[in-house]
C-alpha cells in the first residue's frame, strides 16, 4: 500500500500539493489525471524520493522497489535485448555471482533464487516486450545508439516494464508510441501483476488498463474506483452534490444571519441570537465547484465547398531517396467531407503519406490531381520547433493579417485559445499544449478544404483533446488523421486506411477490429486469410485473364530493374577491362604517374559501382523470381 499523508509542497511560490492525503491499495493499477501543470510529475518525484515534501510523509512497504520511467533515453553500444535484461539488477547480480562463485552451497542458493525469479525465461520475456513495442528480432540485436531518440525511449519503457518493480511509475508512456504500440501497452498494463501509477491523457488506456483514477486538483488528491469514464461520471455526480449542498448551506447561512440581524438588539432574543452566531461561525463552507475553463481550439471551415474528389492519386510512388519509394502504387481519392484515419506501425509511411497529401513531398512516380482552388492545412509534431520563440500568438497572427485592425487580430487570438494578455506571451514561454493549440490554429487559419493532422494530441491534456474533437467534428472540410489516441480516432474518423508494406488499402472494420487484429499478431494474418479465401474460390475466365494481365504489369518494373542491372554490370565490366588494359601499358607509372593514379582511382570507383550493380541485380532477380513463383 502507498500512503500519502498530509503532504504539502510549493515550487516557485506556487502550491502544487496542499495537505494532500490518499491511500492506494496494493496491486492497484492507477491512472493519475489532472490539468497540465497541476503537479502530476512533481508527485511522481515525491513518491520516488527524488524530492522531499515540505510537510507530511509518503509511506511504502519496507524493501519495496520503485521504478520510474527514465526521462532520458538509453544510448550505448549494448544491444536492445541486453539493455532491457540489465534493468533487472537482481538477475544481473546473481548471474555475475554464479560465474565467480566456487562454494557449492552458495552456488545452490544462487541457482535456487535464479529459478524463483524466472531468470532463465527472462530473455524470452524481454524479447516479447520489445516485440510488443515494435522492435523486430533483428532490431533487438542492434546497439541502442543506432536508434533515434523516440525509439530509444521505447527501449526505456521496455526496461521499466521488464523489471517489474513493486511500484511502477509511468509518465505519459504512449507519447513515443504509435497506435499499435499503445494498444499493446494497454493490454500489457491490464495484466500487470504489481502496482502501477500512470500519468496519461489517453482515455482508452485509462479506461482499459486502470482500475482506479487518482485526481489531482487544486492541491488535493481524490481516489475514484474504476476507469476514466467511471471517474468522469462519479466526479459529475460529486460536483452536482457539492453544488446542491453549497446552495442549501447558503440558504441556511442567510436564514441564521437574518435572525441575528433582526433580534440581536432584543434582550428577550439575545441568547438565541448568540446561539445562532455560534452556529454561523461553525458552519464550514462547502467548497464551491469552480469549473476550470477549457480554452477552445479554432478550426474555421472552408467558405466554399469543392466538388468531389478534392484530391486523387493515380499509381503514385513517393519516398525520400531516388529509386527507393516508401509507398508505391497508390490509387486513392479524398472527398470534401471525408474523415480518414491512417493506421499502421511507425516506419510504414503514415507521416510520408500525410506529407504527400499536404504537398510537402512530391511523388516520384504517378500523378496527383488536386481540385482547383484547393487549400490544405498541415500540422505535425515537429512543427512545434518551427515556431518563432520570440514571437507571441499575437505576432504570429499579425503576420497573417498585416492590414487587419487591432481588434480583429485580438479576436482571432482569443478564438484560438489565447485571450487577453496571454496573446502577448512569447511562444518560447508557452507549454507544449499551448504551442500545439497555436500551431493547429495557424495550420487551419484560412479555413482550408483539407486538414492533415499528424499526432496533434501529444501535448494536450484530456479536456483539451475533447476540445480538439469538438473542433474537428464542427469543421466541414476533409480531415486526414494520424494519431495513437484511439478515442480521438473513434470520435472523428469514419474511414480507415491501413498503411503497411509500402501500400495503402482501406481497412474493412472499425478500431475494435483493428485492436483485435494487432493483439492477435498483426495485419499479415488477416491478409493471409484473405489470400486463402481467394485461393479457394474458382476464378472465372475473365478474372483469370485480368489477373494475368495485372501480374504482368506488376512484374514489368521488376523485369526492367533486372535488365537495367544486367546492362550496368556489362558496362562496368567492360569499363574495368579497358582501365586494366591502360594500366598494363609498359612504363606508364614511371612516364605519367598522375595518369596512372587517375586510372587507379577510376578503377576503384568502377569496382565499387560494379558491386552495387551486382547487389541490385541479385535483389531484383530474387524479387522477380519470388513474384513469378507466387503467380
Amino acid at each position: 500500500m502507498l500512503i500519502i499523508d498530509n503532504v504539502s509542497l510549493s515550487i516557485g511560490g506556487r502550491t502544487l500539493l496542499d495537505r494532500a492525503s490518499v491511500q492506494i491499495p496494493s496491486h492497484a493499477r492507477v491512472g493519475l489525471v489532472g490539468r497540465n501543470g497541476v503537479g502530476k510529475t512533481t508527485l511522481f518525484r515525491l513518491i520516488a524520493g527524488e524530492i522531499a515534501p515540505e510537510t507530511g510523509a509518503i509511506e511504502l512497504p519496507k524493501r519495496a522497489r520503485i521504478e520510474r520511467l527514465a526521462q532520458e533515453a538509453p544510448d550505448g553500444p549494448e544491444s536492445l535485448i541486453d539493455t532491457v535484461l540489465a534493468a533487472d539488477a537482481e538477475r544481473s547480480a546473481l548471474l555475475a555471482a554464479a560465474e565467480r562463485e566456487r562454494d557449492p552451497i552458495r552456488i545452490a542458493e544462487i541457482q535456487t533464487r535464479l529459478a524463483d525469479i524466472g531468470a532463465h525465461a527472462a530473455p524470452a520475456r524481454a524479447a516479447a516486450i520489445l516485440a510488443g513495442l515494435g522492435f523486430s528480432s533483428a532490431d533487438q540485436q542492434r546497439p541502442c545508439r543506432e536508434f533515434s531518440g523516440g525509439w530509444r525511449m521505447r527501449v526505456a519503457l521496455a526496461a521499466a516494464l521488464f523489471s517489474q518493480p513493486d511500484l511502477l511509475l509511468l509518465d505519459e508512456p504512449t507519447n513515443y508510441l504509435d497506435l499499435e504500440g499503445a494498444l499493446w501497452l494497454e493490454s500489457h498494463l491490464a495484466r500487470y501483476p504489481r502496482s502501477v501509477i500512470i500519468i496519461s491523457h489517453d482515455r482508452d488506456l485509462l479506461d482499459n488498463a486502470a482500475d482506479w483514477i487518482l485526481h489531482l486538483e487544486r492541491g488535493k488528491l481524490t481516489l475514484y474506483r474504476g476507469g476514466y469514464s467511471s471517474f468522469e461520471r462519479q466526479r459529475r455526480e460529486r460536483q452536482a452534490l457539492d453544488a446542491k449542498l453549497a446552495r442549501a448551506q447558503e440558504r441556511e447561512r442567510a436564514r441564521l444571519q437574518a435572525f441575528v440581524d433582526r433580534f440581536r438588539a432584543k434582550a428577550t432574543k439575545a441568547r438565541q441570537a448568540q446561539s445562532r452566531l455560534k452556529r454561523l461561525a461553525k458552519l464550514e463552507p462547502v467548497a464551491a465547484v469552480v469549473a476550470d475553463e477549457v480554452r477552445p481550439i479554432a478550426i474555421p471551415s472552408p467558405e466554399k465547398p469543392l466538388s468531389p474528389p478534392i484530391l486523387a492519386l493515380d499509381d503514385v510512388a513517393v519516398g525520400y531517396e531516388p529509386g527507393r519509394p516508401v509507398l508505391r502504387r497508390l490509387t486513392l481519392r479524398i472527398d470534401p467531407d471525408d474523415r480518414i484515419a491512417l493506421l499502421g506501425a511507425n516506419g510504414n509511411g503514415k507521416s510520408t503519406l500525410g506529407k504527400l497529401i499536404a504537398g510537402r513531398l512530391q511523388p516520384s512516380q504517378g500523378r496527383i490531381v488536386r481540385a482547383e482552388r484547393l487549400t490544405i492545412g498541415y500540422f505535425a509534431q515537429h512543427q512545434l520547433d518551427e515556431l518563432d520563440a520570440e514571437a507571441s500568438a499575437y505576432d504570429h497572427i499579425r503576420r497573417l493579417l498585416p492590414d487587419a485592425p487591432e481588434s480583429q487580430v485580438r479576436a482571432r487570438a482569443g478564438a484560438m485559445g489565447f485571450p487577453g494578455a496571454m496573446a502577448d506571451t512569447p511562444a518560447g514561454q508557452l507549454s507544449g499544449g499551448e504551442k500545439a493549440r497555436l500551431m493547429i490554429g495557424l495550420a487551419a487559419f484560412a479555413g482550408p478544404h483539407l486538414l492533415v493532422l499528424d499526432e496533434p494530441t501529444n501535448h494536450l491534456d484530456i479536456d483539451s483533446r475533447a476540445a480538439l474533437i469538438e473542433a474537428i467534428n464542427a469543421y466541414t472540410g476533409a480531415v486526414v488523421l494520424v494519431s495513437h489516441d484511439r478515442y480521438l480516432l473513434d470520435a472523428c474518423a469514419d474511414r480507415l486506411w491501413l498503411v503497411e508494406g509500402g501500400a495503402v488499402v482501406p481497412f474493412e472494420g472499425d478500431l475494435d477490429d483493428y485492436r483485435e487484429l494487432i493483439l492477435r499478431g498483426g495485419a499479415e494474418r488477416k491478409e493471409a486469410g484473405r489470400e486463402r479465401e481467394a485461393a479457394q474460390r474458382p476464378p472465372s475466365r475473365s478474372h483469370a485473364r485480368r489477373a494475368a494481365a495485372e501480374k504482368r504489369a506488376e512484374l514489368a518494373p521488376l523485369r526492367r530493374r533486372v535488365q537495367a542491372a544486367e546492362a550496368e554490370i556489362e558496362r562496368l565490366t567492360a569499363e574495368i577491362a579497358r582501365i586494366d588494359a591502360a594500366l598494363a601499358t609498359e612504363g606508364l607509372f614511371a612516364r605519367d604517374p598522375a595518369k596512372a593514379a587517375a586510372l587507379s582511382k577510376a578503377r576503384a570507383a568502377a569496382e565499387a559501382a560494379l558491386a552495387r550493380a551486382e547487389a541490385e541485380w541479385l535483389e531484383a532477380s530474387s524479387a522477380y523470381e519470388s513474384e513469378v513463383a507466387q503467380g
